[in-house]
C-alpha cells in the first residue's frame, strides 16, 4: 500500500460524531429538516414525489447552476459545475490544475483538506499563516516571501475555518495581487459566506477579482443543508470543464433529488429564509459561548469569530489537544476538534451553532472535564 496521509479531522468525526450525546466538532449551523426547507413552497412536495429518480445533468441541473451563478458578479451557467459538496470541488480543482512538483502555497490555518492532497499528490507545499496576535489576520508579508514563479496555486478559505476570520478587501487585493504577479490560480473555499455574526452580507467572493480564481461553494454551512452533499465550482468555462472531466471520474453527478432541492433552497425568498436562520444561530450561538467563556476566563482565550458557527479556542492547561478531544469524547460523550488536526496545539474548535439547551448542556460537561483536570494536578 502507498504511503498515504489521511484526514485526521474528517476521520475523527467520522468514526465518532454518531456516538457522541453532543457534537461540538461540526462547523455549519442545526440542520434544516426536509418540511422547513418545504414551507412556502406550494405543491413543491407533490412535485419531488413525482421526480424520476434518473441521473440529473452530470454539470448540474439548469435551474441550478442558473441560482448559483446569479450569487457571483460576471458568473453564468457555464462558469458552474455542480459536485457532491465542497469536498468535491476541491478535490478535482487540485487535480485539474496541479501535477505532482507543482508548488501550491496554503494560508493555514485551514480545513486541511487541500493540505493533505498536496501531500497525496506529492506537490511542493508551502504556507502562508493568519496570526492570533493580529486577530488571525493574514501574514501578507510572509505570503509575499513564499509566492515565487513556481507557485501555481494560492489556497485560501474566507470566512476562514476554523478561525470564522474574514479577510478585509485590501488583504483579498494583496492576495490577488501576490498571484497575479507570478500567474498563480487562487482556489478560494467559500463555503462559509452567507454565516456572517457581525453583519447580513455575505462576505465578498474572490471570483471576479481576477481572471484565474476557482470560488468554492455549498450548502452544507451557511444554509444548514449538509446531508443534501451539494457544492460547486465558479471559474472560467474551460476551468469548469477540466474539472468537469474529472468530476466523471469521481462521482459522475450530484444525485437528482439533491439538485432538485437545492434549487429550491437557492431561489430567491427561500435562501434569505434560510440565510437568516443561519445567523440566527450563529449571533444566539456565539452569545452563549461567551457567556460561559466569562466564566472560564482563566482556562480560555478566543478571537470572537466573524462568521460561521465555529470558535478556534486556545486554552491554558498541561494536556495535548488530541488527548483532551478523546477525554472529552470517553469520559463526556462530547465531541470537537483538536487543534492538532490544524497543526495547531492547544487549541480545540468548538462549534456553537446548536440549540441554546444542547449547547448549554455540552458545556457543562466540558467544564466538568477542565474542573476534574485541574484537580489532577494540584
Amino acid at each position: 500500500m502507498t504511503d498515504f496521509q489521511p484526514f485526521l479531522m474528517e476521520r475523527f468525526m467520522s468514526m465518532y460524531e454518531h456516538d457522541v450525546e453532543y457534537n461540538l466538532s461540526e462547523s455549519g449551523v442545526h440542520p434544516v429538516a426536509l418540511g422547513e426547507l418545504l414551507e412556502e413552497q406550494p405543491g413543491a412536495l407533490e412535485a419531488l414525489v413525482a421526480t424520476p429518480l434518473n441521473y440529473p445533468r452530470v454539470n448540474g441541473t439548469p435551474q441550478l447552476r442558473e441560482h448559483i451563478a446569479a450569487l457571483y458578479a460576471g458568473a453564468a451557467t457555464q462558469n458552474v459545475l455542480v459536485t457532491v459538496g465542497a469536498i468535491e470541488a476541491n478535490y478535482n480543482a487540485i487535480q485539474a490544475l496541479l501535477s505532482p512538483g507543482d508548488e501550491i502555497v496554503i494560508m493555514l490555518p485551514n480545513y486541511m483538506q487541500i493540505w493533505g492532497i498536496a501531500r497525496n499528490l506529492g506537490l511542493g507545499l508551502k504556507s502562508f499563516r493568519l496570526r492570533e496576535e493580529r486577530d488571525w489576520a493574514p501574514d501578507l508579508a510572509e505570503l509575499e516571501e513564499v509566492v515565487t514563479s513556481e507557485t501555481k496555486l494560492i489556497a485560501v478559505c474566507n470566512p476562514n475555518n476554523p478561525t470564522g476570520a474574514v479577510l478585509e478587501a485590501a488583504e483579498m487585493d494583496a492576495i490577488v495581487g501576490c498571484a497575479a504577479r507570478v500567474g498563480a490560480w487562487i482556489l478560494a473555499d467559500e463555503v462559509y459566506s452567507g454565516a456572517e455574526r457581525l453583519n447580513d452580507e455575505p462576505t465578498p467572493s474572490f471570483y471576479g477579482r481576477y481572471d484565474r480564481v476557482i470560488a468554492v461553494g455549498s450548502l452544507s454551512k451557511a444554509y444548514g443543508l449538509p446531508g443534501l452533499r451539494i457544492g460547486w465550482v465558479v471559474a472560467p468555462k474551460e476551468t469548469v470543464d477540466a474539472i468537469w472531466a474529472r468530476h466523471e471520474y469521481t462521482t459522475i453527478s450530484a444525485t437528482m433529488l439533491g439538485n432538485e432541492l437545492a434549487a429550491i433552497a437557492l431561489s430567491s425568498a427561500t435562501r434569505a429564509r434560510l440565510l437568516g436562520r443561519t445567523r440566527r444561530y450563529v449571533r444566539d450561538g456565539f452569545r452563549t459561548l461567551e457567556e460561559w467563556l466569562r466564566t472560564r476566563g482563566e482556562v480560555f482565550r478566543v478571537v470572537p469569530p466573524q462568521a460561521a458557527a465555529i470558535a478556534f479556542l486556545h486554552y491554558a492547561l498541561d494536556i495535548n489537544s488530541t488527548e483532551l478531544a478523546e477525554r472529552l469524547r470517553r469520559q463526556k460523550s462530547v465531541l470537537l476538534v483538536p487543534g492538532d488536526h490544524f497543526g495547531m496545539d492547544r487549541f480545540v474548535r468548538v462549534s456553537f451553532g446548536l440549540p441554546r439547551d444542547q449547547l448549554l448542556a455540552a458545556l457543562e460537561r466540558i467544564a466538568e472535564l477542565i474542573d476534574e483536570l485541574s484537580l489532577e494536578t494540584r
